[in-house]
């Protein structure tokens, strides 16, 4: 764990800084399914190691900062809005399954598979927001298949990113 108030503060802008040009970047790549919506979710990967350092409260600050500058930034009022739907849900639905690997003697859920749970939760929770924007049940559900599908091979890229970077950790930043 990182001892330092001031060194924690530093990796928090970082990792927020990090989530918010991941954030961006993203926005500049063409989709690559050509439906609304649909995106790689890279400032998942800052997220994640936000949990695996610090805790889902910190995490879920870095989600709130990324998702307000980017959508300030270059975005709109239904960006912030979906964005944080999907990045809150998101955030506590893998905070959650880290949580449950530590309490357990092995763990039970892969990076992939937290990642693939963090896409998911993601597009629930923009889901949610739509359902209440468009009060539409058919016209939202009718959506939620073609999520659930992108949701997988987002997630383990996600995934296989963030198993690929957590070992250049130094030990002294993970819980």
């Amino acid at each position: 764990m990182i001892k330092s108030k001031s060194h924690q503060i530093v990796i928090i802008a970082l990792l927020t800084a990090a989530a918010a040009i991941l954030s961006y970047v993203e926005s500049l790549i063409p989709a690559f399914i050509p439906i609304p919506g649909i995106k790689l979710g890279l400032a998942n990967i800052a997220t994640m190691l936000a949990l695996a350092i610090f805790n889902v409260p910190v995490a879920l600050g870095i989600v709130a900062a990324r998702v307000f500058l980017t959508g300030f930034m270059f975005g709109s009022l239904s960006t912030i809005l979906y964005s944080l739907a999907g990045g809150v849900l998101s955030c506590l639905v893998m905070g959650l399954l880290f949580h449950l690997n530590q309490k357990a003697e092995k763990p039970l859920f892969s990076y992939y598979g937290i990642s693939i749970f963090g896409a998911l939760s993601h597009n629930v929770g923009q889901m949610a927001v739509a359902f209440i924007v468009l009060q539409s049940v058919p016209l939202v559900v009718s959506y939620l298949p073609f999520l659930i599908l992108a949701a997988i091979p987002v997630g383990l890229l996600t995934g296989l990113i963030f198993t690929k970077l957590l070992p250049h950790l130094p030990k002294n930043f993970k819980k």
